[in-house]
């Protein structure tokens, strides 16, 4: 896993340009899940050394952000988290926008604590009891003395539209609740406090927080391909209508195996078992 201060990248639009120059070409934008960022980064940057003739921006602030954008035709590529909501389907058809869905690696939302609580393993059940405010305090799942201090990612993350599917099953999150706007902001609230609990994309785990397992389960990326993680999830690339041009080339870039080899390295689950495949 690469050191959390290399992959946030909060919602300013990066241009990534080669060598400091512009050239004249093609651009391609992407905006989107601030989860699915180190995944685009990585790529970008590998595929514009194939390809210097075409420009890509890259910004974050949440899949819901990247679909809107998509709707609303300011970006090529929405990067998300989540899969598109019905109702933004039937929005997208308003607007003569069809959204097409690109599996680009695999993910597990892993709880995390600060890395002196002694904790290991929690439940759907006891997270959800915790999400809600039902659970106060560490003792209550077999931990120290302690008050939890429940930390989550804002409504418009994909993420957290994930959190609610799995665990809170349209519970609603305490008010108590920290919202924060990245993976990034929870890693470092959570490695600052022995009270916290919080939930992020596993290409983010790094050892300043302490994951821990749902229901005797350990988040990898084999039980995540494997889905017998029960928090496992794909991330997704959405376009309007099947790509074409430049966007299909980068799309099918990511798919490859060198786009796949760094989705690996960025932490994530490649959509293949690069081992079984002799190619990583």
């Amino acid at each position: 896993m690469q050191n959390i201060f290399t992959k946030t990248i909060m919602a300013v639009t990066v241009l990534l340009l080669l060598n400091g120059s512009a050239y004249a070409g093609s651009s391609i934008v992407i905006k989107g899940s601030t989860t699915v960022l180190p995944v685009a980064q990585g790529t970008i940057e590998a595929f514009m050394k194939k390809n210097p003739a075409i420009q890509m921006s890259l910004s974050g602030g949440g899949s819901g952000e990247g679909i809107k954008a998509l709707i609303d035709k300011t970006t090529d590529i929405a990067t998300s988290s989540r899969e598109i909501k019905k109702e933004e389907i039937t929005l997208a058809q308003s607007k003569k926008v069809k959204p097409v869905a690109h599996v680009v690696a695999h993910d597990a939302i892993i709880p995390v604590v600060h890395p002196k609580n002694k904790v290991t393993n929690l439940s759907i059940d006891q997270l959800s009891q915790i999400y809600q405010g039902k659970i106060t305090n560490w003792k209550e799942v077999g931990g120290d003395d302690l008050k939890i201090v429940v930390i989550s990612r804002d409504s418009s993350s994909g993420t957290f539209e994930s959190w609610d599917h799995f665990v809170m099953k349209k519970a609603k999150v305490t008010p108590k609740a920290q919202m924060l706007a990245s993976n990034g902001a929870i890693v470092t609230a959570i490695a600052k406090n022995r009270y916290a609990l919080g939930y992020l994309g596993i290409g983010y785990i790094n050892k300043s927080v302490k994951p821990l397992q749902v229901n005797g389960i350990t988040g990898s990326a084999q039980t995540a391909l494997s889905k017998a993680y029960p928090l496992s999830r794909e991330l997704y690339m959405y376009t309007d209508g099947g790509p074409q041009g430049d966007v299909a080339k980068y799309i099918a870039f990511v798919k490859s195996i060198e786009g796949q080899k760094i989705v690996a390295k960025e932490g994530f689950v490649p959509l293949m078992d690069l081992k079984k495949s002799g190619r990583k």
